[in-house]
This record gives C-alpha cells, structure tokens and sequence, in this order.
C-alpha cells in the first residue's frame, strides 16, 4: 500500500492528565466502495506511545517510537491494521513520558525535549475500488485520565487499578459517563519533516524469566531472585483489598543480604501497584529496569514463586552467533556478554539499564560492534543509531558527541568539565561502527550513508593534532576504568592518553581511506592515506623508543599499535609483541587493560604468537579478570572488573553497574580466533576458519549464521591431536588454516581434518 500524504497533526490532551493520557478516536468506515482491501496505520509520539483499534493492540512493540535524536528525526511505526478495522472503529492510544519528557542523565534534568506529551498518527484505509479513506489524529479526538498516575523511565510507574476504565479503546465507550473525566485536545506546533521510517527494528518483549527463589532479608524484607540480571520490569495478576499498595524495588544485586540500590544513584526504580479490590492485571510498560532481584512490599497473602513473572524487554533482534567451548566458566562468560548485549540494545546501544544514566555512550559501542555484529544481526538496529549520531555531528559542527542521542548537551555542567570536544575510541564510533557492520554484513550502502560522518570526524580531529602530529592536547577519556585507577578516578590510566588517542587516530584515517577507495572517491582515499602515514611517522617519532618501547610501556599501548598496525616493521611489532606477552606474565595474567586496551589485548597477543599468553589471561580467575565476576556468581558483563569486591561488598565508586558491555568484547576474539570463523571479505562471502587453541580449552563450537548461509567450526584436541569440522555455505569458499601452519582451500559443504595430519576428508567422499 503506497503511504497516503500526512494529513496528521501532533496533538496533546488539554489537560496532562498525570503524565500518562489516553487519547481515542471512534469514526465510521465511508460506504459505497466495496469491502476494506488495505489498512495502515502510522504512529509516534512525543513520549512512548501504545495504540490499539476496537481493544486489541496494533502490534507486539513496547516504548515506541523509542529515542531517536527528536530534534531532527522523529520516527514513527507502521502496522498492518486490516484485520481489526471495522464498519465503525475505535482508535485508542496511552502516552507516556518515555526519553521525550522523562528524566534523563544524572543531572536531575527532564524535559529535555519539550514539556507536552503529543501524538501524531494517521490510519489509512484502502477500498476493494482503490478509494483511500484517512483518519488522522486532529483536533477532533478525545483525552482522559488512565489508570497509570506516574511514570519515569528511571524512577518506575504507578499504577492505580482503582482508575482502570474498561472498553476505553471498544466501541460503546461513554466518556461522559466513566469514572474519569474526559476531555479534548488541541494541535502542537510541528514540522512533518521531521518523521523519519526506522531503520531498526521496534522494542519489544522478547523472554519471560521465572523467579528462581523468594526469600527474606536479614531486616525482614520479602526478596525475590530471578536468578539472571534482565531487563524490563515485573507483572503479575493479584487480588487484595482496595487501595492496598504494593511497592516492587529493583536492583541487580544484594549487599548485606539487602537490595543493593547504591550504583542506581538518583534512580529510584520503584514500581508501585494500587489494588482495586477484584482482580488485578498489572505490567508496568512505560518504564524498564535493570534488575535481577526486586523488593516486595505489602503483598496480600503468601508471595510465591508463582506470583510474579519477570519480562524481558529489548530490541527485536535476530539471533546469528553461538559459541561454547570446554570451559564452563568461559561458556558462562560468553552467556553473560549475550545478556549484556540484550540488556542494552534497547532501542539504541546504551551504557547501561539500570541507573540514572542509559545512554547511547560512543566509545562502548565503537568497541563492541564486531562482537555485536557477530550474535545478532544488529545491521540495521546500529545502522539507525548512527543516523542520529551523524544529525548530531552535523549540528555540533563535526564534532561526534560522547553520548547519542546527545542528551548530555541540554544538561547543566560543572564548570571543572571540559569544554567538548572529539575524544579519542569514543568519537571513532563514526568510523568504526560502520566499517564493523561492512565487514559483517558486506552491505556498501552503510558505507555510502555514513561517508560524510566519516570524513567529517577524520578531517576534525586532524585539525586538533599537534604540531608535532600527534592527537595529545585536550581532555581523553583514555584507557578508562584501568583497573589501576583508583575508584573515583576512572580515568587515571597507566596509558599515556596521547598514545590512546594518536593510534586510535591512524586507525581512523586507514578505515576512512579505505571507504574513500571503495566508494571510489580517489582523491579522499589518497588525502587520508597521506594523512595515515603521517600519523604514523609521527607515533614512531615520538612515541617508540630506539629499543622499540612505547612511551608509557603499559599492556594497552602495545595492545593498540599492534592491532592497529601503527608500528611500520617487522621488528617493532615483534618487540611489541614480545613485551606485552611480558608483561601480561608479570601481573600473573590479571587484566591490566581499561575501555581501551581490553577489546584488543587477546588479539594483539595471539596474532604476535602469544596464544597460550591470551588464553591464561582470558582464563584467570582471580581479580581483575574476566573470569573473576563469573565466579562472583554474575550473570551479565559489569562495568568495573571489580564492581563487587571479594568480600561481597559493592565497589565503592560512584559509577559501578553490573550490566556493562564494553568490557564484553573480548568475545570477537572468542569468535575468531578460539572459534576459528572471520571473514576474509566483506559479508563472509569469503571465510578464513582457522582456530588457534590454547592453553586450558581443548574443544569449541562456534556458528555464524552469514549473509550467504551458515558457517559452523567445531574442533577437539586429544592424545591424537586435533580434530576439526568445517561446514561452508554453498557458493562460499573458505581458506582452512591448522593450528601446524598447513593451508587448505574448501567451498560449500561439511569438511573434516586431522593435525598434524592435516588430511582434508570431504563428508560424504
């Protein structure tokens, strides 16, 4: 059906009715045209928005349109709404606060887009004559009360049975005559240039977790544990006394044997449920929470394990990447990255879920994208993402914001913080992240749309290189959360911030040229080259020593110039190599690496020849580790590789979150080389399988569901030596590398192969 012109207007209730209104619509289908061929609707909101036609609801998304950069891209959804329209229809919709009106960052701020909750929606109707009849949200539509009297994405929602108003969104509704005072509405000033169609996917619930206990506190409070850190909130259905309170808390862990609300800062992430006397339905979907455990408060009777159900809520994404291997701790690391990368790809990549933060922080997901890109297909989930990213950079004169949507603008500062300005890994997400996802999914259009992001950002931070060449002046984040650095100063790395920041800047300007080469702008690819290439003379100018120590002489400035290629010979990268494996030894194989340095630690090392040197390091228990959480028992990746300290107690940092997934990316290593699978062009179409096994894990499985079909690795190492299966989609081929250095060439089908034998058997030869 070809979308009709807007004819729609954003309205808003005349009155606010306690920050969650329920507007309404009931009209008469035109007669003489035949029967309803084709109906749509299109919807999105200042706010979040739920809608339903007659009662039932136009689709399974939750907290749509989600939070875009509203500014300039408001996008609105699309339902196929044939099926529920009828000879006379109800068009029903509830707002919420959401990111448009609610609180947002740590600043106490709200509003920060506007101070009216409004609704643009059009429902086009197409007849069996090809008649097109349109009911757009005008001046014309009903507002009431609904039953929800609070709501805030950090500090919960209230609900109060008591206000439900039945059949509000049905036919034979009398307004007049509900409990509720219901009232009109009115037209907002707004330009429909504005809209925009997602390109991702909407939010929706995807999982249901049963509680695994219910137990007390030590003070006597009833706790329920879910058993796995979630994101999302709590329903249940329930019968008490009339304007009985029940008050459900959230945290993602105990301390003392209490909730441990502390690292929610100002959230309060409370949920409050206020019984009508009969029985009750209640699911708070005009927020969402971070959670694992939760505090009840006041329930009628016995609290069970039947009683309450958690819901999981993110955005829809398809599942393509697993891997296991003979480690358990290291299987529940990986499940724990999966869960973080669920968490927080509520429809943006965010920071984290549960305190009064949640927002789309660049450097995070500049790191993460190839790990993301690898268990989901998140192609068109990050490709919407960066639109707002570059909408904003546009705005701020090419400067990428640390944060997208970039709320941080609207919030006061103290006078201490820096003026902004590009920072190093966190404004590289304009570059990074596309060229993740064109390695990934083989898609040139992602380049296409971003390419002036791209030159943008690469072209600004040449401008803030020194004289000397270098990117050294100016606040970095750096190689934040070293675990070196005390907890209050997260940013007092062991890496020289300049080091970080000129290596991630070659980096930058390789990709940007190579963009430049296949889009064929041959004048830009040479630019950035020669940009590249001073860069690098520069770094090796002033920051390698003659012996080939790098200035600072810690894990994650040998880490970076070797995975980034900065050091120009064979010699230096080998003395990178060789140091780093040195010193990752003389810390015992803790983790001494930040944001920086961790996502490139275990590649840099296992492409120097240091793979059992990256497999102690990945295996290490004790803190910090990788391994050290899974051992506290965590369920998702956390912020601080000691965000709960040995003796249970919580990091006493202000910034401490247990859902985190930054520090996850050390599964792209996992995958590759552990797993065996990378591409050796774009989308897969060419594979390279090559699993490097190391010390502490004899066997692996891993599967990559690729444009072209699935790849599948799975290898085991005995007495015999080493087994292992290669399965290539058809029309795919495939470089096959054993561990001893033997080369082989496969294409489609299931491939077997022994080492040091090395003998290819063909399934079914």
């Amino acid at each position: 059906m070809t979308s009709t012109p807007w004819q729609a207007a954003m309205i808003t209730p005349t009155e606010d009715f306690d920050g969650a209104p329920l507007l309404r619509k009931e009209f008469r289908l035109e007669g003489g045209h035949g029967g309803v061929a084709k109906a749509m609707l299109r919807a999105t909101a200042f706010g979040v928005y739920e809608a339903a036609i007659n009662g039932v609801p136009v689709g399974e998304d939750v907290l749509s349109p989600g939070w875009s950069s509203y500014e300039w891209r408001l996008r609105y959804r699309s339902y196929d709404v044939t099926d529920l329209v009828q000879p006379t229809t109800v068009i029903g919709v509830s707002l919420g606060n959401g990111w448009y009106r609610g609180h947002l960052a740590w600043h106490g701020t709200s509003n920060l887009y506007g101070d009216r909750l409004g609704f643009f929606g059009q429902l086009d109707v197409e007849f069996e004559d090809g008649f097109v009849q349109s009911v757009a949200s005008d001046t014309t539509w009903q507002s009431g009360p609904s039953a929800t009297t609070f709501n805030d994405l950090y500090d919960g929602q209230t609900i109060d049975a008591r206000r439900n108003q039945p059949g509000w969104a049905e036919l034979n509704f009398d307004a007049g005559a509900s409990a509720g005072a219901w009232r009109g509405v009115q037209a907002l000033e707004f330009d429909v240039d504005r809209l925009a169609e997602p390109v991702g996917p909407p939010v929706v619930r995807t999982d249901v977790v049963k509680p695994r206990e219910v137990f007390k506190s030590p003070t006597g409070k009833t706790l329920v544990d879910f058993g796995q850190n979630l994101v999302g909130w709590i329903r249940f259905t329930v019968k008490g006394e009339a304007g009985r309170t029940i008050t459900i808390r959230h945290a993602e862990v105990l301390e003392d044997g209490e909730l441990g609300v502390r690292p929610l800062r100002s959230a309060k992430a409370a949920d409050t449920f206020i019984l009508s006397g009969g029985e009750d339905s209640f699911e708070p979907t005009k927020t969402f929470h971070g959670f694992r455990y939760a505090e009840v408060s006041n329930w009628p009777g016995n609290l069970t394990k039947d009683s309450l159900e958690a819901v999981v809520v993110h955005s829809e994404l398809e599942r393509t990447g697993t891997f296991e291997c003979s480690n358990e701790l290291v299987n529940q690391l990986h499940r724990n990255i999966v869960w973080g990368l669920r968490g927080n790809f509520l429809d943006l990549p965010t920071d984290c879920p549960q305190r009064d933060e949640r927002l789309g922080w660049t450097g995070d997901i500049a790191v993460f994208a190839p790990t993301a890109a690898f268990l989901y297909d998140v192609k068109g989930f990050l490709q919407d993402w960066l639109l707002d990213l570059a909408v904003e950079q546009r705005a701020q004169d090419g400067l990428v914001p640390i944060t997208v949507p970039d709320a941080l603008k609207y919030c006061p500062q103290p006078p201490e913080y820096p003026t902004p300005e590009s920072s190093a890994l966190w404004s590289e997400a304009s570059v990074w992240v596309p060229w993740a996802l064109w390695e990934a999914y083989g898609d040139v259009s992602v380049l296409q749309n971003q390419y002036e992001s791209m030159v943008s950002h690469s072209r600004r931070v040449e401008g803030l290189l020194s004289p000397a060449g270098l990117w050294d002046a100016g606040f970095q984040f750096g190689d934040w959360l070293d675990p070196d650095a005390a907890p209050n100063e997260p940013w007092a790395a062991k890496a020289d911030t300049g080091v970080v920041a000129t290596a991630c800047m070659y980096r930058t300007a390789r990709i940007t040229a190579q963009t430049a080469r296949l889009l064929g702008k041959h004048d830009d690819e040479a630019y950035f080259e020669a940009l590249a290439a001073r860069v690098r003379a520069s770094f090796a100018e002033h920051y390698v020593a003659a012996d080939g120590t790098i200035h600072s002489d810690c894990t994650t400035v040998y880490s970076l110039a070797i995975a980034f290629d900065v050091l120009a010979t064979a010699a230096l990268r080998e003395f990178a190599g060789n140091r780093l494996a040195e010193l990752v030894r003389k810390n015992n194989y803790r983790v001494s690496t930040g944001f920086a340095g961790t996502p490139f630690i275990t590649h840099a090392l296992t492409d120097t020849g240091h793979v059992d040197e990256a497999c102690r390091l990945l295996l290490e228990e004790g803190c910090p580790s990788w391994l050290y959480p899974v051992t506290m028992g965590a369920t998702t990746v956390w912020e601080r590789w000691d965000s709960m300290l040995p003796d249970g107690t919580i990091n006493p940092g202000d910034m401490t979150s247990f859902n985190h997934y930054a520090l996850g990316a050390v599964a792209d290593w996992l995958h590759k080389a552990i797993g065996g699978i990378r591409p050796l062009e774009p989308g897969y179409a060419k594979v390279l399988i090559a699993p490097q096994p190391g010390e502490g894990i004899n066997w692996a499985k891993t599967s990559l569901k690729t444009p072209h079909g699935t790849v599948r690795v799975e290898w085991k190492l005995d007495d015999d030596g080493l087994f292992l299966e290669a399965t290539v989609p058809e029309g795919v081929e495939a470089d096959v590398v054993l561990p001893g250095g033997e080369h082989r060439s496969v294409s489609g089908g299931t491939h077997q192969f022994t080492s040091p034998a090395a003998l290819a058997v063909p399934t079914g030869a």
